[in-house]
């Protein structure tokens, strides 16, 4: 999967988590907590949704490698190359 797939399903996700913020106009820098206002939960809820939609599990101590898009992107996609 790409970076470009795994994004569009970030925000897709993100947008589950967080009905009023609109996927258009999120940027790759954008920061989940500093720019787009998520509380902690809101991460949680996040994580969980990426892992039953991806399969990916993603422990607390990454939690930093998924906090803009751009970041989030590359870390899902590499994530998803790994063999299991």
């Amino acid at each position: 999967m790409t970076e470009t797939e795994t994004r569009a399903i970030f925000l897709e996700e993100l947008n589950r988590v967080a009905p009023d913020i609109d996927p258009a106009t999120v940027r790759d820098t954008d920061h989940l907590q500093d720019d787009l206002d998520l509380d902690s939960m809101d991460i949680l809820n996040l994580v969980t949704a990426l892992h039953a939609r991806l399969g990916v599990s993603i422990p607390e101590s990454d939690y930093k490698e998924i906090e803009t898009p751009r970041k989030a992107s590359g870390y899902l996609a590499r994530r998803l190359r790994e063999p299991e």
